[in-house]
């Protein structure tokens, strides 16, 4: 199959479940790993620091998240065998996660900042604290095991491979985009409006999340032979 064929196929709807996997997939990383929220956080791990040692924090950064979420993406359904976990479950337990992390980032603590680090340690800032758990947290997590989890129920199951794998990257290399000018983005949209894209942010995250959990308990239901509840 030719490079056009696929762009006939795509066009005429065959590929449109996987597009749609594609581009659900990519904004979820996206708006759950929140490169605005790791922006003023990023700046004060590396405030002491040149613009070469600035890119390459950033670049090992997302390099370790990029690694951390394909090893789930990969090896997050055998993880889940090993456990006995069904897919409906995970999608739940995802779901209650990205509800959670939703409502926190919409209605942050009072106090300001973030909890999850201290800015003024040592070591290697680029895996703990930027690649995880700021980058690759429980909600990354679960958003690729959800996502996966829909793998099975795609009529063409390589390209919906193919397509949540497209999204990492992708999501990965926008995050990166953000952190090599961190400095213009934060200086660009202040104090008050990151604050305001982060509450957006949180509350299409919360409406994910939800989403994920209405799926998941259809989907227990219907592997319960419950149908008739639907």
């Amino acid at each position: 199959m030719t490079f056009s064929d696929v762009i006939q196929e795509i066009g005429a709807g065959h590929y449109r479940n996987e597009l749609t996997l594609f581009f659900s997939t990519f904004t979820t990383l996206v708006a759950i790993i929140n490169p605005f929220e790791v922006l003023p956080i990023f700046l004060a791990l590396v405030e002491n620091k040149d613009r070469a040692a600035r890119g390459r924090v950033a670049f090992l950064s997302c390099l370790y998240a990029l690694l951390l979420i394909l090893f789930f993406f990969f090896f997050g359904a055998a993880i889940m065998k090993v456990f006995g976990v069904s897919l409906p479950m995970v999608r739940i337990a995802g779901g209650i996660v990205l509800t959670r992390i939703g409502f926190d980032l919409f209605t942050p603590s009072s106090g300001g900042g973030s909890s999850l680090i201290d800015v003024g340690s040592g070591g290697r800032v680029a895996f703990v604290p930027l690649a995880m758990p700021m980058m690759c947290g429980p909600g990354a997590i679960a958003t690729v095991l959800g996502m996966t989890a829909t793998v099975e129920h795609s009529s063409q199951e390589a390209a919906a491979f193919v397509a949540i794998l497209a999204a990492i990257f992708l999501a990965v290399a926008v995050v990166y985009l953000c952190l090599a000018f961190a400095g213009k983005l934060s200086a660009w949209l202040g104090p008050r409006g990151i604050d305001a894209v982060t509450r957006i942010v949180g509350f299409f995250i919360s409406a994910m999340g939800v989403s994920l959990v209405f799926n998941g308990a259809v989907g227990a239901l219907r592997s319960q032979g419950l149908t008739h509840l639907l």
